[in-house]
């Protein structure tokens, strides 16, 4: 099992542990307006301005989000926005991928450290939620009910066991998303035997804890993961296994999960043409619906550039097909429309998305018969949560997803030096 180097330097332990309560610590909010100031933040505002000194700017993010001032500033004087949500949005993001870039500078690209660092934090979030479990089966209300200390928190009742554990994160959804890599590396140490940073007991840990989640999202995580293990490992040997295990899930959930039975129901009726019926149709389905029809009504009028980082309430406003429905909170999720996808084919058009598909695809690490490297695996396990939160998680830059996406980047990066090494030296004539 490989364990967990610990940098010497004092500064670089410091930057570390702040990065990654940025990332994990999100239920925490100090105000509410104008924005959600979270208290991840601070760590911006208390090492960015050291890094910018020290490293200057990245020429491929200038150009990228130089792109997107111009067709944000362009959609305000269209109509497309206004200069608040466009300059609260684009600035959150511009910070943060600039900040997770540093980020990774400043730890010399040493991908594995970073990675097995959020690993760890990953092991104690779930550790956490094997807590409150445990607390919520005999009554300790301390051990199970965080809200005295986060309060952008709740108890998530419902499972088969009366709650779903969402640890230190607002929802399931969230725990669910953030934690997919670690179930990805800890379902792999078991089934292969082999272990890559956790011990048999963590694993099983973290296996468990993710399945006590009761998440849709979760469900998707874990049939990536047995998707994406078939595929390093030669998906025909593994597709009779993956196929009945992925339909066990689904049963399961299915059947003892009345939320989970009640979302699937109601968005399968809705793209069939159903009509929402209030009490019967599942709200977060219609939300996700209706910002499905936001998005590509939005998109078919502009789909290049889109209307603009931010600019989906506007959207939203003009195509969402329940504006009837808004005093009984049918407007909810506006902003961010539900799913990060979905958001980007609204305000970014085919240059985001087409950005997106770009890195998936040309940063993808698969798993080579010939070498010994981990690569693969924190390619995979990093694509996971980078698809969870396409599809379910449309805030831009919440508990540090372009951390995850710079990580993914440079992991391929990495992967090719390693391989540059591999090669035996030229021979002179």
């Amino acid at each position: 099992m490989r364990k967990l180097y610990i940098d010497k330097n004092r500064w670089n332990l410091v930057s570390v542990i702040c990065i990654y309560i940025s990332i994990f610590i999100n239920s925490i909010v100090l105000f509410k307006q104008p924005f959600e100031f979270y208290i991840g933040y601070f760590i911006y505002l208390f090492l960015l301005p050291g890094f910018i000194g020290k490293y200057g700017f990245n020429r491929i993010l200038f150009f990228i989000f130089f792109i997107l001032l111009i067709v944000g500033i362009f959609n305000v004087f269209d109509g497309n926005n206004t200069f608040a949500l466009f300059l609260k949005v684009y600035t959150g993001l511009l910070l943060a991928y600039v900040f997770y870039q540093y980020v990774i500078q400043e730890l010399d690209f040493n991908i594995e450290l970073l990675f097995k660092w959020y690993l760890k934090g990953a092991y104690i979030v779930c550790f956490i939620g094997l807590v409150q479990f445990i607390s919520f089966q005999v009554g300790f209300r301390l051990g199970y009910d965080y809200s005295w200390l986060l309060n952008k928190w709740g108890v998530i009742t419902g499972g088969n066991f009366g709650i779903r554990i969402n640890s230190v994160f607002a929802e399931p959804t969230y725990f669910a998303a953030v934690v997919s890599s670690a179930f990805f590396v800890a379902f792999y140490s078991l089934i292969m035997k082999e272990g890559y940073y956790y011990n048999k007991l963590q694993s099983i840990i973290i296996v468990g804890v993710y399945f006590l989640s009761f998440s849709g999202l979760g469900q998707g995580g874990i049939f990536l993961t047995f998707l994406f293990l078939g595929i390093s490992f030669g998906f025909i040997r593994y597709i009779i296994i993956l196929i009945p295990v992925a339909i066990v899930l689904f049963n399961v959930l299915y059947n003892n999960v009345g939320e989970f039975r009640s979302r699937y129901d109601s968005i399968v009726g809705l793209f069939k043409g159903e009509k929402f019926v209030l009490g019967k149709t599942h709200g977060s389905s219609f939300v996700l619906y209706n910002n499905y029809v936001v998005a590509t009504e939005n998109f078919k009028s502009n789909y290049l550039f889109g209307t603009g980082i931010g600019s989906h309430p506007i959207a939203f406003e003009k195509y969402s097909i329940a504006k009837e429905f808004k005093m009984r909170g049918f407007s909810f999720n506006s902003a961010d429309a539900n799913s990060m996808l979905l958001r980007l084919i609204s305000e970014t058009g085919i240059f985001g998305v087409s950005i997106f598909m770009f890195i998936i695809f040309k940063f993808y690490v698969n798993k080579s018969p010939e070498d010994d490297s981990y690569y693969w695996m924190i390619s995979n396990a990093l694509l996971i949560m980078i698809l969870l939160n396409l599809f379910r998680q449309g805030h831009y830059f919440l508990n540090g997803f372009p951390f995850f996406v710079m990580l993914y980047c440079y992991n391929y990066s990495a992967y090719q030096r390693h391989l540059e090494k591999q090669l035996p030296p030229e021979v002179e004539p």
